[in-house]
């Protein structure tokens, strides 16, 4: 009777254990994509972008939200079979708005460092740059070593909390730094004189001298660090990384990708869409 009695037990027990496991795995299934369920569910992709660095993200002259990176996010709403919402802010406060999940992703030439990756996921690089700097100085235009920025004599600008301001940071310390909210703000800074030069990703430096033709800018000939820009997303949806990681892949593999870099990188007819300074 009592072995009986126990063999009911232990089949009981185990019956419990099973149910507990199944009901477990089928949480863990259902929070497995958070970001990527919202999105569906809710028919739009919240994309976060500074709105202000072009080729890769700028706004035009009617006020509307354009680039390189917008035409991605736009291709990768309709492939998903979502609407595109588009929030612009300053670049630093990007991450945390992705944090807070008030963003579903982050586009807006953002540097994949070992350091924001602690946090965040990145996917891609889908482009390559590089830091440059933007200058009317031709002594600065042909600096060779970025030893020859750090001087208490130099004083330069940089976007808050970009790769640039770090680079500043380690490689010029002795430099004044001053930084600001978007690039309308340090290319001001550099056009008045008021910086000696303007450190950023190089093609914000290679548009600003073709944007602004009569203020002898100049920049370098080739960027002085290798920067690969991702697309920003939680570290908590593997499911959503590994969408994108093959969304990418299809674009690279279809041409459609070169085919917006030939367009926004290496055609300056876009410059048109710019509001007049």
């Amino acid at each position: 009777m009592n072995r009986k009695h126990n063999l009911i037990i232990i089949g009981l027990a185990l019956i419990l254990t099973a149910v507990i496991a199944q009901a477990m795995q089928t949480a863990s299934a259902a929070t497995s994509a958070p970001v990527l369920d919202r999105m569906v569910k809710k028919g739009e992709m919240v994309l976060g972008t500074a709105g202000s660095m072009p080729p890769l993200n700028l706004t035009t002259r009617d006020g509307q939200i354009a680039g390189m990176e917008i035409d991605i996010a736009r291709k990768m709403a309709a492939v998903m079979g979502v609407k595109l919402r588009i929030k612009t802010m300053p670049f630093h406060e990007l991450l945390p708005a992705l944090e807070a999940g008030r963003v579903d992703i982050v586009m807006s030439g953002m540097t994949i460092t070992g350091k924001r990756n602690l946090k965040f996921a990145f996917v891609g690089p889908y482009f390559i740059s590089g830091k440059s700097v933007l200058t009317k100085l031709k002594t600065m235009a042909s600096i060779e070593s970025t030893a020859q920025l750090n001087s208490p004599r130099t004083t330069l600008a940089a976007l808050k909390g970009s790769t640039s301001q770090l680079f500043v940071e380690s490689k010029a310390p002795k430099a004044k730094l001053i930084t600001t909210k978007n690039y309308n703000e340090a290319i001001d800074l550099v056009l008045k004189g008021k910086v000696d030069a303007l450190v950023a990703d190089y093609t914000i430096c290679a548009v600003s001298v073709f944007r602004y033709p009569d203020q002898q800018l100049t920049t370098l000939t080739k960027p002085m660090t290798y920067e690969p820009i991702g697309i920003a997303v939680s570290a908590n949806d593997p499911l959503l990384v590994n969408w994108i990681e093959n969304f990418l892949t299809t674009m690279k593999g279809s041409g459609e990708l070169e085919g917006l870099q030939n367009r926004w990188i290496k055609n300056a007819s876009w410059l048109k869409l710019l509001p007049p300074r």
